[in-house]
């Protein structure tokens, strides 16, 4: 072999190592980004009713998940009352000619599933926090503010804290 033949297999060879050792840095980049780049800091809060357990023993957290599940189950009429009663309004709108007094009425009985509903949900919270200690009470009722339907805008949950100053309007 020549002297050039080396030179370009030598060059040749220099760009297939840059090519695959790319490849692979950019396979690893994209695995890390997707598997092990996000940690618990850079992750969203979980906002459900349910995780605002959170700050309790293991075993009052399962005990509020299944009062939770029990409302919800002797609820679920009301929540399938609400999801028809959203239908009949959306079907109504949709008509050709609006029926304003069969809206309101509609309206009405959404609007009534959905308050027995919550009210369901909202009194098994009460239930659970019954039977809680003052101190899980309080770690409870700070899970209630940062997570579920009882959560604050981040403005008002920093005015809340101890030792802050109220927001002024």
């Amino acid at each position: 072999m020549s002297g050039r033949a080396w030179k370009f297999l030598l060059v040749g060879s220099l760009v297939l190592n840059v090519f695959l050792i790319g490849g692979v840095a950019g396979g690893a980049y994209q695995w890390f980004v997707a598997h092990g780049g996000a940690t618990a800091a850079t992750q969203p809060q979980p906002r459900a009713l349910r995780f605002a357990a959170e700050g309790l023993s293991a075993e009052r957290q399962q005990q509020f998940v299944d009062a939770l599940k029990d409302a919800r189950r002797e609820a679920r009429e009301y929540a399938r009352d609400g999801r028809e009663d959203r239908r009949e309004v959306l079907r109504l709108l949709a008509a050709p000619q609006l029926d304003r007094a069969a809206l309101d009425v509609a309206l009405t009985r959404t609007r009534e599933a959905d308050i027995a509903l919550r009210s369901r949900v909202e009194q098994s919270v009460a239930d659970f926090a019954a039977t809680l200690s003052p101190d899980e009470r309080v770690k409870f009722a700070e899970g209630l503010r940062e997570r579920g339907q009882w959560r604050l805008a981040q403005v008002q949950q920093r005015s809340q804290k101890p030792g802050n100053p109220p927001a002024s309007d």
